[in-house]
């Protein structure tokens, strides 16, 4: 969870105005029970009338009712209403709410009183002559108080309600119409409803926008920074995740982490406003059944607790199981041709089956662990709501409750049960979302290996080209022994540097540690006398037009792809490249010619015209250094001798390093390096390392006849003859040579 915050923390402006306007959602859905209440018991059962002061009085009454106040009390009173007007009737003074609540207090007990004793022929004589002894001093007001004193037995709601009666009926007297007032009541109260449920309404839609807005955007950050993440992974950062398991936490991940992200500000953070402001509306009620909702708050607190247990680790195999899926699936979409040579559709449908079903088996565990909270939720609270009505209804058979107040105290127990009911709904979506944003913190957090130096040397880079190899060793991450040994050589501008060797033997590797696809683990390279690691690999980059092994073309045109290295690529650039990488001769044949589509990973061109477009595109770039990774092997040899020769022509300037395994195809390299397990076991041209190594000398009888090589050997030296006339009779003499072995 601590990571789904951290994610929220460049959003605290939103998540506070959300908050604020929450509170104000909750205030008005806690408002709306105490307004039903007053409905019920104010307007229908007390005809509109709050408390026991009436607005008007008239003279007589109030008199009356002074007959069983203290001298103090009288002053209040008499201080609270005006004199009479030429009616008899008093009305009352602006007083603040305390005030009225103390006179409330006053007159309450009098009101009863007098109201009991009027309604009876008998009861008022005797108030009369209460009063008319008063009046001629027969008797005291103390006696009469002492006597009201021990009629004091009412229960408060009791009295309040006889209290109402004394003033609608003081009302009546007036020529009041009772009913109006009423109705004048309860279209105040429901206008007041009204307004706080449309308040409710336009606050929920302002929170839902700005939760989803702030989730869409955690969304699109998360992404991004991902993308920007893993594109500076190493290859051993990636070979740690697996390109499966990224991708699921590219996309699955983070939208478990957006959804819960909407449902956390809406939600998750909306359950404890409700519930605190509830359980302190139910302290305010004064109820003896609060117990009730401890209880209840006790029991789903512990179901959701036991849930969150028994759920989280499983959701965290789910994912990795989802990771495993995505893996076998993208295996077999990508490795279908084989699958069907070798006739393995059923054993890898078995492998799909078995991943797929483990999930399913997860899946089923947490679903089922999930349906069972519902109706675990459902019981308790209609058990509060039956266990509420039961308590409560002795409260109003005994005169203790009122009717209205039980609503409300059932409707914010309710409010309260539904804000956990809430919490228990997230909590099925929380576990998982929560290890999302764990694998998703793990990518983000995880220390790229290979970084730029603090202070980069770019500005002395002299950009000749001249890479020089020094002692160099590399190590794989967590391998026990090196891949390179000690390789020292030097690549120089206007000559090509060729490397042939035996499968495995590290060719490829050391073409990765050039562009610093993986750092040396001893020694040093260096590009014209600067250690590479100096360098920004964005400028050492700049400097390098790199050919895979297995061409790589991208979805969208022809174009795209040959300009792929930026803006600075001209149409005159990307045609010359294509002209000299031989593409131009199945680029022509097609309608929409460099505008034409290409799929993705270039799957629907050929094996060579994919290599093809591949050595164009770096081409285009003009780079400093050329690096070809095995790229003309799926070349014919005509292609392959033309294609070079071309290339000669137009990089005459810069350095060209050939990995290859056809000594055809280095044929007539300035230098050539011949790599047995790691190590350079051979360096010098073709004739040379014919006569000195071993090794290439194997090579070359498996690839070449032996009159081939015989003849080789009795040509001059590689520098009695310029590169460019070596270059000219490749195609001469290479293709038949090849020709005649059936090649």
């Amino acid at each position: 969870m601590k990571n789904i915050f951290r994610f929220l923390a460049g959003a605290k402006g939103a998540v506070a105005v959300i908050v604020g306007l929450l509170i104000i959602q909750a205030y008005c859905d806690l408002s709306l029970p105490s307004y039903t209440s007053d409905l019920l018991n104010i307007g229908l059962q007390q005809n509109g009338i709050a408390d026991a002061v009436p607005d008007t009085i008239r003279a007589e009454s109030l008199e009356m009712l002074e007959l069983f106040l203290s001298d103090e009390d009288t002053e209040k009173a008499e201080a609270a209403y005006s004199e009479a007007d030429e009616e008899g009737i008093r009305s009352l003074k602006k007083i603040t709410a305390d005030e009225r609540e103390a006179l409330d207090g006053i007159l309450a007990l009098p009101e009863s009183v007098v109201f009991q004793m009027g309604n009876s022929e008998e009861g008022a004589k005797m108030l009369e002559m209460a009063k008319s002894a008063v009046s001629i001093g027969l008797m005291s007001k103390e006696t009469l108080q002492e006597r009201l004193s021990q009629m004091d037995g009412m229960t408060d709601m009791f009295l309040d309600q006889v209290a109402v009666g004394y003033v609608a009926a003081e009302y009546e007297a007036q020529g009041a119409d009772v009913n109006a007032i009423r109705n004048a009541y309860l279209f105040k109260v429901g206008l007041k409803m009204l307004l706080m449920a449309f308040v409710m309404a336009v606050v929920a839609i302002l929170t839902g926008y700005i939760a989803a807005k702030v989730s869409a955007g955690i969304g699109r950050s998360l992404r991004e920074q991902l993308y920007t993440k893993v594109m500076n992974f190493t290859s051993a950062e990636i070979e740690q995740f697996s390109t499966a398991s990224l991708i699921t936490r590219c996309t699955n991940d983070i939208q478990q982490v957006q959804m819960l992200t909407v449902m956390l500000l809406r939600m998750v953070t909306y359950a404890p406003i409700l519930a605190i402001a509830g359980v302190f509306k139910v302290i305010q009620t004064g109820s003896s059944m609060s117990w009730i909702i401890v209880l209840a708050v006790i029991l789903l607190a512990v179901c959701i607790a036991v849930l969150f247990a028994a759920a989280y680790p499983k959701f965290k195999i789910m994912q990795q199981l989802v990771d495993r899926l995505n893996l076998v699936a993208r295996e077999i979409l990508t490795g279908v041709m084989p699958i069907r040579a070798f006739g393995r559709q059923t054993y890898e449908e078995g492998r799909f089956r078995n991943a797929n079903t483990e999930l399913f088996r997860t899946q089923l565990f947490t679903n089922r662990t999930m349906t069972f909270m519902m109706p675990v939720m459902m019981f308790i609270m209609n058990g509060v709501s039956v266990l509420i009505v039961w308590v409560g209804g002795h409260g109003v058979d005994t005169g203790t409750v009122q009717v209205g107040d039980l609503t409300a105290f059932i409707t914010y127990s309710m409010v309260i049960i539904m804000g956990f009911l809430m919490l228990s709904m997230i909590s099925i979506m929380l576990p998982r979302a929560g290890v999302a944003a764990d694998r998703i913190a793990e990518v983000l957090e995880t220390e790229i290996s290979l970084k730029d130096a603090d202070a980069t040397k770019d500005a002395k880079l002299k950009q000749a080209g001249v890479l020089t190899f020094s002692d160099v060793s590399f190590t794989y991450p967590g391998a026990e022994s090196p891949v390179l040994e000690h390789i020292s050589f030097t690549a120089e501008p206007g000559k090509t540097t060729a490397i042939i060797g035996s499968t495995g033997c590290g060719k490829s590797t050391l073409i990765h540690l050039i562009p610093r696809f993986y750092d040396v683990t001893e020694g040093s390279i260096t590009l014209d006398g600067i250690d590479i690691r100096e360098l920004s690999q964005k400028k050492l980059r700049d400097c390098i037009g790199y050919v895979p092994q297995k061409g790589v073309l991208f979805s969208g045109t022809i174009e795209s792809n040959l300009k792929y290295a930026g803006e600075q690529v001209t149409d005159a650039d990307m045609e010359a490249a294509a002209a000299i990488a031989q593409a131009t001769e199945f680029i022509d044949t097609k309608k929409k010619r460099y505008q034409s589509e290409t799929a993705q990973n270039g799957s629907n061109v050929s094996g060579g015209q994919r290599q093809r477009l591949s050595i164009a595109r770096a081409i285009a770039k003009h780079p400093q250094i050329f690096l070809f990774d095995d790229s003309f092997s799926a070349l014919d040899y005509k292609t392959d001798a033309l294609l070079r020769q071309a290339l000669a022509e137009q990089v005459q300037n810069a350095t060209v390093i050939i990995v290859a395994q056809r000594i055809s195809t280095i044929l007539h390299a300035d230098q050539i390096l011949v790599m047995e397990e790691g190590r350079v076991v051979g360096m010098g041209t073709h004739r040379e390392l014919l006569e000195n190594c071993q090794t290439y000398l194997e090579i070359a009888r498996g690839q070449m006849s032996e009159e081939e090589i015989q003849s080789a050997l009795k040509e001059e030296p590689a520098g009695e003859k310029s590169r460019s006339v070596r270059q000219e009779q490749s195609t001469e003499d290479e293709i038949p040579g090849a020709l005649k072995r059936g090649e």
